[in-house]
């Protein structure tokens, strides 16, 4: 019940459910205190206002962003509390006293702090802001000065909004007392806190303290290019929850014989990043990145197809690579856009059948098999379960941007599914996986998970009233709670560790600041295998489980899981690298005959009707190798999809960088030879200097938001 209130009202948990409540409810109960008026209910209706608002803020709940869009944002929030204190105030008789126009000029001379407060915070930050972020890049020689104090730039709004404290508790005291010197002495601490707050930050306005100017960072990293000359770069640009496509490729990249770059585009990528040692280097005006000295690449290679790809794909002295996210059945898979690359990267064969039967235009001597370097972590299937229940994996994909039933099977079948499969007997567990973008798009997609977010929940809990689960829960209930605490314990580490910059910090500082220790990379590492551990430890065997976030990685789960079901996606492709049985469901109608000759992915696979028809065959399959039918279909399909096995795929993809490379410098030499230099191909765009967009937003909750980092 009360989780399932959480769900609906959009928090992350129970304490912030009850934070949520105190605020709603604070409001309501205040107003009517005071026109009652009831000075003792006011105070405590206010004080619980004040208690839910600063739990809000500091879980990071979602319920902040969700009242400031229905203008009631934080200042609103403080200033309704402040105009119920003068109502109060009238209506207990203060009206026309002097505590009484203490009271509203009090409060109006503290507002009118809040505007320059805010510019100051915008004005440092907006100075602060360096053409590029970059990570694993010494910036030393910039000689960046340090930020503010966080204590006057995080969550800067919320604490100057807070010194209202002193004044808010002198008015009600002088109300109970009709002494007008507390109203008084807290005014004054509010004034003069609140200028404090606003002073201390006027030296950070400085020359001193403020980084290089755009001309002299743009011409350092030009310096840093042509000393560290990069041979292959890693170009990424995406929304604020497609990181992982690029994180997927780190490891690989810090694996090649090469020089490699990671290129984003968007600010608020790099923060999300995934650790790496590799050199990261953020652009995000297309002049600043056009103008750069990038003539020592020589393979771009590209996650995602994106429009801004066309600022790199306009350099003439590098090839460029599409190897995408993922190797699927799903026509993102082939898409047209392929056909600006000078190659496509494809795990293996089918990557190549696929295009060829799309005829978009992607030549057949433009594709390479690569394999997928980042299945090693990925563990082949012996036949028996991996544990003492059958695991099932359930990890559905997104929705797609369009209506098409094929896209997921989290709308038409997710429910029935997992209904089957909570209802198995012989019991199983599940692992239920969403995709990250899940109902982004589709709020049915979005009504289906919640459906089954709540019969995982019910399923656990009639599983945990059982007598057999009940006695064993209790025995292993000191050890799960020990690994409970490891979990959280490593987690803390690595928080440390893992986010060089938090989301919050100063991104020059960052820049500044962000090179990966050698010595805390390996602890990392180390960390997080012992995290997964912990992690698989702190709950049951039998406890179904839903997994979100970047952290149980998602092979992970193929290596907890006996079995999967999934749709069309680059999942089913990845997931049989274990060799392991798994399920497709048809939400198209094609029956399984066509489901299977138009998807590849589903030649090995059982499948699964809407109402989950299929699912006692897939259970079957890992009762013995005898019950598996699909077993050599999934061999044989395994190397059709992904490639053999030897050589590697890690020393294939990094044979076809240095192939690739070749051609381009054998372009280059062709070009010089023939008195023709990359500036002859392609004009650098002047001015460097390009002006970003700045949000603006009506709220003052706008500068929480802007003026967060340090």
């Amino acid at each position: 019940m009360i989780s399932t209130a959480v769900r609906l009202a959009r928090v992350g948990s129970t304490s912030e459910l009850g934070a949520a409540a105190l605020l709603f409810l604070g409001f309501p109960v205040m107003l009517l205190a005071a026109l009652l008026p009831n000075l003792w209910l006011f105070t405590a209706a206010a004080a619980a206002t004040y208690a839910g608002d600063w739990w809000l803020h500091r879980q990071g709940s979602r319920m902040v962003a969700l009242l400031r869009r229905v203008r009631a944002g934080l200042s609103i929030r403080f200033l309704a509390r402040e105009l119920l204190l003068v109502l109060l105030l009238s209506r207990m008789g203060f009206s026309g006293t002097a505590a009484f126009y203490l009271g509203v000029s009090g409060f109006l001379v503290f507002y009118g702090l809040q505007a320059p407060h805010a510019a100051l915070l915008t004005l440092i930050r907006n100075s602060r802001r360096l053409p590029v972020v970059t990570r694993n890049i010494d910036m030393s020689g910039l000689r960046i000065p340090g930020a503010p104090p966080r204590l006057l730039t995080r969550r800067a709004a919320e604490k100057m909004l807070h010194l209202d404290l002193a004044m808010v508790a002198g008015l009600i005291i002088t109300a109970a007392t009709e002494r007008t010197l507390f109203g008084l002495v807290g005014a004054v601490i509010t004034v003069a806190l609140g200028t404090a707050f606003t002073v201390a930050l006027l030296p950070y306005l400085r020359s001193s303290r403020k980084p290089a100017r755009t001309e002299r960072v743009l011409e350092y990293m030009d310096e840093w290019l042509r000393g560290y000359r990069p041979t292959v770069a890693l170009y990424f640009s995406g929304s604020r929850t497609s990181a992982y496509q690029a994180n997927m490729w780190l490891e690989t990249l810090a694996a090649l014989d090469e020089r490699p770059l990671v290129i984003l585009r968007e600010r608020y990528i790099v923060p999300k990043l995934a650790p790496t040692s590799v050199p990261v280097l953020c652009v995000p005006s297309a002049v600043h990145l056009m103008g750069m000295d990038l003539t020592s690449l020589r393979v771009a290679l590209y996650p995602a197809n994106v429009g801004k790809n066309i600022h790199m794909l306009r350099e003439p002295g590098m090839k460029h690579v599409f190897i995408g996210h993922g190797d699927s059945d799903k026509i993102a898979s082939v898409n047209p856009y392929s056909k600006a690359y000078d190659e496509v990267w494809t795990a293996g064969r089918a990557g190549r059948d696929r295009y060829a039967l799309a005829d978009v235009g992607v030549r057949d001597d433009d594709i390479v098999e690569v394999g997928r370097p980042q299945l090693g972590a990925i563990v082949a299937g012996t036949g028996e379960p991996v544990g003492p229940m059958p695991t099932v994996l359930y990890a559905p994909t997104w929705e797609g941007w369009t209506d098409d039933p094929g896209n997921t099977s989290l709308i038409l079948a997710g429910e029935n599914v997992v209904k089957q499969l909570v209802a198995a007997r012989p019991e199983v567990r599940v692992l239920y996986k969403p995709h990250p973008f899940t109902g982004s798009r589709c709020p049915k997609a979005k009504a289906a998970h919640e459906r089954i977010l709540s019969v995982i929940e019910q399923a656990n809990a009639e599983r945990s009233a059982e007598p057999q689960w009940r006695e064993r829960a209790a025995a292993d209930a000191a050890e799960r709670d020990t690994a409970a605490a490891e979990v959280r314990r490593i987690a803390a580490r690595l928080a440390e560790l893992e986010t060089a910059v938090k989301e919050d910090a100063d991104e020059a500082e960052g820049s500044r600041d962000g090179v990966m220790d050698p010595a805390h990379a390996a602890e990392a590492e180390r960390l997080r295998a012992q995290w997964n551990d912990a992690y698989w430890k702190s709950f049951g065997w039998w406890e179904h489980r839903v997994i979100t976030g970047s952290r149980p990685h998602l092979y992970d789960c193929f290596n907890r899981g006996d079995m999967m079901v999934s749709d069309i996606s680059s999942v089913v492709s990845d997931f049989i690298a274990s060799e392991k049985p798994y399920a497709i469901t048809d939400t198209t109608g094609l029956g399984a005959e066509e489901f299977k000759r138009q998807n590849s992915t589903a030649r090995a696979a059982f499948i699964l009707t809407p109402d989950a028809s299929g699912v006692p065959e897939l259970l079957e399959s890992v009762r013995g190798s005898a019950s598996d039918p699909l077993a050599h279909d999934r061999r044989t399909l395994k190397e059709y999809l992904l490639g053999p096995d030897e050589p590697t795929s890690l020393v294939r993809f990094g044979q076809a960088i240095k192939e690739l490379s070749a051609k381009a410098e054998a372009r280059l030499g062709r070009l010089e030879r023939a008195g023709i230099h990359d500036s002859d191909l392609v004009e650098i765009p002047q001015p460097r200097e390009e002006p970003e967009a700045v949000e603006v937003r009506e709220d003052a909750d706008a500068a929480e938001s802007v003026t967060s980092a340090g």
